[in-house]
């Protein structure tokens, strides 16, 4: 098992999250919507809990890295859990996060970490809240910040919304008929960073009337590097089918990670 499989994971999918949150507005007070917002046609998941298992194809420099596997389990706005892990070694990492608090065991080195969201700040160096890793894990639209006007454009069946935020351009398309988020893209005008989360594969979920991205495709593209990608697919997602449970606690012997 390659030790950059699990870290590079996990830090691709933060890429997004704080390329949708650096040098934003606030988006937790939000007042009235403009007009344009309200014409935007999403449908975001609501759940009080979802559970999911699958696998990830991590591609960085141009090098394929070896199948991880996930499982995701999340209490809604108030705690996600995953845990990362490869075959014959089993599980190599597992991540318990809430609004305050980041917690994150690291099997192959022995080490561990407890603290908040500074620590993904500091990691991966990118500004990343709760809601935002929420957000692209189940493939919920991101709206504008507050005050702030997004260009909305219907061609059926498809839906383009786009906005600024400072340097970012943010861009999200919207499938009509299913009104879930297929595309995600984010510009960083200052850092030419480029973001990008295809969303596919939906399928029906049991206890609610929407569809659930089975696929995900995340790829990170910097001036001067070649892109990063995380080919991610869900072979089993429930919502609500029963209470989940959020186990973790670090193995004795396991060193903090200052």
């Amino acid at each position: 098992m390659n030790k950059r499989c699990a870290p590079l994971l996990l830090g691709l999918l933060m890429a997004g999250l704080g390329a949708c949150t650096r040098k934003a507005l606030p988006t937790q007070a939000r007042a009235e919507a403009p007009k344009a917002e309200s014409l935007v046609n999403a449908s975001n998941l609501d759940f009080r809990y979802l559970a999911a298992k699958g696998k990830a194809q991590i591609e960085t420099g141009g090098d394929k890295l070896p199948n991880v596997t996930l499982t995701l389990r999340i209490r809604k706005d108030s705690l996600i859990w995953l845990s990362i892990g490869a075959p014959v070694i089993g599980e190599v990492m597992r991540a318990h996060i809430t609004p305050d608090s980041v917690q994150v065991i690291d099997r192959l080195h022995r080490e561990y970490y407890a603290g908040n969201f500074t620590y993904l700040r500091q990691r991966f160096n990118l500004p990343v809240t709760f809601q935002q890793v929420q957000a692209l894990l189940t493939g919920n639209y991101v709206p504008a910040p507050t005050g702030t006007e997004p260009t909305v454009t219907t061609e059926p069946p498809m839906q383009k919304v786009v906005y600024r935020q400072q340097a970012l351009l943010v861009e999200q398309l919207l499938e009509t008929t299913r009104r879930r988020v297929q595309k995600l893209a984010v510009q960083d005008d200052s850092s030419h960073l480029r973001f990008t989360v295809d969303f596919s594969d939906f399928k029906p979920l049991e206890r609610v009337p929407q569809e659930f991205a089975n696929a995900l495709l995340v790829v990170v593209e910097q001036p001067k590097n070649k892109p990063s990608s995380a080919s991610i697919n869900f072979r089993s997602v429930e919502v609500d089918k029963e209470r989940l449970d959020f186990p973790f606690s670090v193995p004795p012997g396991y060193a903090r990670k200052k």
